[in-house]
């Protein structure tokens, strides 16, 4: 018996780009770091929120690359002239990505109190009902 998968069950037809962003988004690598939480705020907008304290904000950036949000962030070290008798506060770069849906667009980014906002709005796809026509064949 063959294993049907997403992009292959004969009822779902053109879902095999959304089988291969479940296979990216298992493969994307975020490690934990940094933590990060992520909220509804209405009916249509969501935030996501990182745990980024000792990060200025001209060390974060954020992009939206191919359908993904990415939010990297590298601190710039100034060792200079210091003598660190225990440090338990590493300086590490990081990398978190969050696959965007269709329709949903990144909106404003707040850096308050060592946390990262960014808000996300859905925007709501109106249905539609499309109609058919059965033409008949012509046989000569």
């Amino acid at each position: 018996m063959t294993k049907l998968t997403l992009g292959t069950h004969p009822f779902l037809l053109g879902f095999e780009q959304l089988e291969r962003l479940v296979e990216r988004t298992a493969k994307s690598g975020n490690d934990g770091y940094p933590p990060y939480n992520i909220e509804q705020t209405s009916e249509t907008s969501y935030r996501i929120t990182l745990a980024v304290a000792g990060f200025a904000e001209e060390e974060l950036a954020i992009t939206v690359e191919d359908s993904s949000l990415v939010i990297r962030g590298r601190q710039i070290e100034d060792l200079e002239g210091r003598v660190f008798l225990h440090r338990g506060i590493a300086a590490r770069q990081f990398q978190r990505s969050f696959v965007l849906a269709d329709g949903v667009d990144v909106g404003e980014a707040v850096l308050q109190n060592g946390l990262l906002h960014v808000d996300l709005t859905r925007q709501v796809v109106e249905s539609v009902v499309q109609t058919i026509k059965i033409n008949r064949s012509v046989t000569s």
